[in-house]
């Protein structure tokens, strides 16, 4: 017995040992730069064309370059990779002056000053997200108390966000969205508040919570697909909602490990 409690030992760590060189991933939670309101709590537009988020974006982008990304994947639909191999091939400078979205401003900017040959898509967005049943279900069950929780929680997102934008540069802003534990309150959101939505035999909040998760696995899953044996490192630039998961989803897989960008930046 104890000689094959031993053996079962040796073999654990060759395999730790064969498994100690993690792919290194930095993923970058972001809020969207062009706003499309889309979000459930509703917030201001950052100005990221002017001159100052310009040069901005040139410093972090240049930090991200000598962090050396393999590959830079994007919060774009997987079945539109063409769409994505196409916007890629247009002009950088005019791309770069007109549109402010994250995946050109951040992602591009990067993927281009790399020399990458394109950017790869990771989103699945063929998930169901019934925010007003959600509310609708709250009122049958007569949560009050739960509604008021979520009327107060919103508030309170949009309240300190707008705040920042107001007051902090966009370097600031994006060093907020990734700081460690600020994805907290994104999942508790879920848990605390919708997961409880309903009559006992109502499970919309359980939906909504799943379909999340769903989503974001699936994400995940494509990303796991396109890491390939030669890719060192990988960028992932998407939604901070997003990332909150895909943190969470990351610790217990031994491919990878998390660069903070907040290290990148140094």
């Amino acid at each position: 017995m104890k000689t094959l409690f031993t053996t079962l030992m040796i073999a654990v760590s060759l395999l730790s040992y064969g498994q100690s060189k993690k792919k290194q991933i930095l993923i970058i939670g972001t809020f969207h730069f062009a706003n499309p309101g889309l979000d459930v709590a509703q917030v201001n537009t950052f100005d990221v064309m002017s001159a100052k988020s310009q040069k901005e974006l040139e410093n972090i982008t240049n930090k991200i370059k000598a962090f050396g990304p393999d590959k830079v994947f994007v919060e774009w639909s997987y079945k539109n990779q063409e769409g994505l191999d196409k916007l890629y091939l247009r002009k950088t400078d005019s791309l770069l002056k007109s549109n402010p979205d994250e995946r050109i401003q951040l992602a591009l900017r990067t993927a281009k000053k790399m020399k990458h040959p394109g950017m790869y898509a990771v989103d699945y967005n063929e998930t169901l997200f019934p925010y007003e049943d959600l509310l609708l279900s709250m009122k049958a069950a007569g949560q009050d108390g739960l509604l008021k929780k979520n009327e107060n929680m919103m508030k309170l997102v949009e309240a300190s966000e707008n705040k920042k934008i107001a007051t902090y540069t966009l370097t600031q802003l994006l060093l907020e969205h990734n700081k460690p534990g600020e994805d907290k309150d994104n999942i508790g959101w879920y848990l605390s508040i919708a997961n409880k939505a309903g009559k006992a035999d109502d499970f919309t909040g359980a939906q909504l919570v799943s379909e999340w998760y769903r989503r974001n696995l699936y994400i995940y899953s494509i990303l796991q697909k396109l890491t390939e044996a030669e890719d060192d490192k990988v960028m992932l630039i998407m939604g901070a909602g997003h990332t909150a998961l895909l943190r969470e989803f990351i610790k217990f897989d031994d491919t990878f490990e998390i660069v903070e960008l907040k290290d990148v930046l140094k």
